[in-house]
């Protein structure tokens, strides 16, 4: 017990002085919501991994999907790092940064606004963002709660209240310069982590190899009569995992949280440096995660499904390892989940304040008046997401639970295509933008209430939001091509920080008199 608490003092500790540290740079909105937009690669491509996987990946996640899918589940960390990844900076980074710094837009409902020149769709798209983003904030608390009373058989409410408290006091003191080094530090304590959660549950099993041989030992008729089957290359159900491939890789690609990442970057060194470091860390924490689900069967003995559902398989894995062990996974768990759930207050404080509020609520608003409401809404919004979080452990309302699960897919396949196309694509319009917002949210809450009537495939909720981002995808130029033309002058306006020239070194281009 000492080990676990001394553990958690200095990690709490260094956590808080990391906000004090910051907390005289934050004098402008820019610096607390952006950084100033000077952010470097390796804090940038932490705060990306960080924001991406959190105790909801880790505990859950890992778990149900390793649990379904055998050691095929590695495939889904495999597509988080080469898809929602490297990919994603790829074709999206470089372009975002330029145009959200032309257009001085500090969140995505702002680009939104001002890519499109419509006022309502920054308003639509910023009520999106809080209705959903703020619920999925309460899933993050499950899994910290699950090893918490494995760790030290204390009330769930207590978990959430000392998660819910920390990140409060380093975001509001540092903004999102403190949450980047946080991000930075808590991002090293994962990769450490995870390599040794791994290799302890490896030769508890007598090495890889013979968890290996175990694994293909293990039956399920309910799920497959073929043998070896959890040992197999795709496992019991590949459509189904490629569709958890789809959701958690490609939704990446239209959630603000992880969108804003990009608006800070510093320099295109930068973009290069932070593209290859932030797949190198998906690989390590993503695929470490699944593969280590991938064996949770192992453990069957020890966990009763029916009972306490998916989140207890690891915990149960780790049950039996040493104090010292246990401590080491309370820190990666708590680091997972305060990096991302500073990422989503931080998001929709900001979000809140400066496209909803700003200019519609309160006509004139100060920088320092917009600074105290962001500060202030971010506790408001953990406030409210511990209150959520509470009220569905304590009162086993299931409602609340689902829409947690599908946040990714209405996020992802509201904001998704029109984010990409606008950066892209000059004919997209603001038709095709409000078609595909409504078209996400109402599908994936239809899934909620009437899940029922949904073909089959589509009545799992991962499936359903892999489901709305493709169809996003396909929506996006259709009703585009059929809508009236955008204003040429707002086009021109938008695309013209893409053809400003610039200088760069022999080494990075020939150049025209070469």
């Amino acid at each position: 017990m000492f080990a676990k608490i001394s553990l958690l003092v200095i990690f709490f500790s260094v956590t808080i002085l990391v906000g004090i540290y910051f907390r005289k740079r934050n004098t402008s909105v820019n610096n607390f919501v952006l950084g100033g937009r000077s952010i470097g690669p390796w804090l940038t491509a932490f705060a990306y991994g960080t924001s991406y996987f959190s105790a909801v990946v880790f505990v859950g996640y890992a778990g149900q999907f390793g649990w379904r899918f055998g050691i095929s589940a590695v495939w889904i960390g495999l597509g988080n790092a080469f898809i929602g990844s490297l990919l994603a900076w790829v074709v999206l980074a470089r372009r975002t940064r330029i145009m959200t710094r032309h257009l001085n837009s500090a969140t995505m409902p702002d680009f939104f606004g001002a890519r499109y020149g419509s006022q309502p769709l920054k308003i639509g798209a910023s009520v999106i963002s809080f209705i959903f983003l703020v619920p999925y904030t309460a899933s993050l608390y499950n899994g910290l709660s699950r090893l918490f009373a494995m760790a030290f058989n204390v009330d769930f409410f207590i978990c959430i209240v000392a998660m819910a408290v920390l990140t409060a006091i380093y975001v509001i003191l540092g903004g999102y310069t403190a949450t980047a080094v946080n991000d930075f530090i808590q991002g090293i304590i994962m990769i450490f982590g995870i390599m040794a959660i791994i290799s302890a549950v490896l030769r508890a099993n007598g090495g890889f190899l013979s968890s290996l041989d175990a694994l293909a030992s293990v039956q399920d008729p309910s799920v497959s009569s073929s043998p070896g089957i959890f040992a197999s290359f795709f496992g019991p159900s590949p459509l189904d995992l490629l569709g958890v491939v789809l959701l958690t890789s490609i939704g990446t690609w239209g959630l603000p949280q992880m969108v804003q990442k990009f608006y800070s970057i510093r320099s295109e060194k930068n973009i290069n440096t932070g593209t290859v470091i932030s797949t190198i860390f998906a690989v390590i924490i993503s695929g470490g995660c699944y593969f280590l689900g991938g064996f949770g069967r192992l453990f069957s003995g020890s966990v009763d499904i029916s009972a306490n559902g998916y989140d207890s398989i690891i915990p149960a894995m780790l049950s039996n390892f040493s104090p010292v062990l246990i401590g080491i996974v309370i820190v990666l768990v708590f680091s997972a989940s305060i990096s991302t759930l500073s990422a989503l207050v931080m998001t929709s404080a900001s979000t809140f304040t400066l496209d909803f509020l700003k200019g519609n609520i309160i006509k004139k608003m100060s920088e320092r008046k917009q600074l105290m409401t962001i500060r202030l809404l971010i506790a408001v919004f953990i406030i409210i997401s511990v209150v959520i979080a509470t009220a569905q452990y304590r009162g086993g309302r299931t409602f609340i639970a689902q829409l947690m699960g599908i946040s990714w897919g209405a996020l992802a396949g509201a904001f998704l295509a029109p984010f990409m196309y606008g950066l892209y694509w000059r004919r997209t319009t603001a038709y095709a933008v409000w078609i595909n917002f409504i078209f996400a949210t109402v599908f994936m809450l239809a899934n909620i209430f009437f899940r029922g009537q949904f073909p089959a495939p589509l009545q799992s909720p991962i499936n359903a939001g892999a489901f709305t981002m493709l169809a996003g995808l396909v929506i996006v130029p259709a009703v585009s091509l059929v809508t009236p033309s955008p204003r040429k002058d707002l086009v021109e306006k938008c695309f013209v920080c893409y053809e400003i020239p610039v200088a760069v070194k022999a080494s990075e281009s020939l150049g025209s008199s070469a």
